[in-house]
């Protein structure tokens, strides 16, 4: 379907993980070996927040800049991810599943300070898309622009309260897509990973209704990295707090990525990264 990355930590260059990996996003774009498509060829999208102000007393905004060329082709892409230094930031390359390829369509999705992204689908979305897409809130229906189910799922969540509780949120929008999908005859309504964040905070979900969700993977801390390969001088890049949580490891090195378990959120914060169980399938 698709595939993704997410960073927090350290401000750092994007390009040091969408461009310059040995497995960066553009080029799991071009070829993916754990995805459900091989090439990610129908656009785009990438989303950061600016360094904090010292002074500041609001929520960090976050900037998106989506393209509906492949990520491969694109200069701008290229010029933006060396040109900005972000603390959190989400790239996201697309294999329309259904909906048009329109820039509309490409994750990530943004309201307010909150970035949301997902790798997956919703089964047989057009019989539930009326039923889930009137049951967002009045105020939030006019702002979805797109035709994406991962548009619907985020303002569904937004409606359940994902400002106040994250989590909770998230599970109650994707049970309320499995109650839809169930009473239409759908077996299993819900496949993918999700990402969100508020600026401060990145949740990783990893859930399906079968149990076999698309591959999901977090960093090592680097600290412990350092120690595995003291040669590895890439690792200047990283501060002591970088955190990556993405669809398919950025490198064949052992130990370096680890797989979050199915049925699991994974928690990253200022304090470090914890992941707990995610609504049981």
């Amino acid at each position: 379907m698709c595939r993704w990355l997410a960073y927090t930590g350290e401000p750092l260059q994007p390009a040091a993980l969408i461009l310059d990996a040995q497995h960066s996003v553009v080029a799991m774009a071009q070829n993916s070996p754990l995805g459900a498509e091989t090439v990610n060829g129908d656009g785009f999208g990438f989303g950061w927040y600016p360094v904090a102000d010292a002074d500041a007393v609001v929520p960090r905004h976050p900037s998106v800049f989506r393209s509906i060329e492949p990520a491969w082709n694109d200069q701008n892409l290229r010029e933006i991810s060396r040109a900005v230094v972000s603390p959190l930031f989400f790239a996201h390359v697309r294999a329309a599943a259904g909906p048009p390829i329109q820039q509309t369509n490409c994750h990530p999705f943004r309201h307010d300070n909150w970035l949301f992204m997902h790798n997956g689908a919703i089964s047989h979305f057009g019989l539930i898309k009326r039923e889930l897409a009137l049951a967002v809130d009045p105020s939030l229906y006019p702002l979805m622009q797109g035709t994406t189910d991962t548009e619907v799922l985020f303002h569904l969540a937004l409606t359940l309260g994902l400002a106040d509780d994250p989590i909770g949120a998230v599970g109650a929008a994707i049970r309320r897509v499995e109650g839809a999908g169930h009473a239409a005859g759908v077996q299993f309504p819900m496949q993918g990973t999700l990402a969100v964040s508020d600026g401060e905070t990145l949740w990783a979900f990893r859930y399906s209704s079968q149990g076999r969700s698309r591959s999901l993977f977090h960093s090592a801390d680097v600290p412990t990295i350092r120690t595995m390969y003291p040669d590895a001088d890439r690792l200047s890049l990283f501060g002591d707090h970088a955190q990556v949580v993405v669809s398919e490891p950025l490198n064949d090195l052992p130990g370096v990525f680890l797989e979050v378990p199915e049925s699991t959120v994974a928690v990253l914060d200022p304090e470090g990264y914890h992941h707990e169980a995610f609504l049981d399938a």
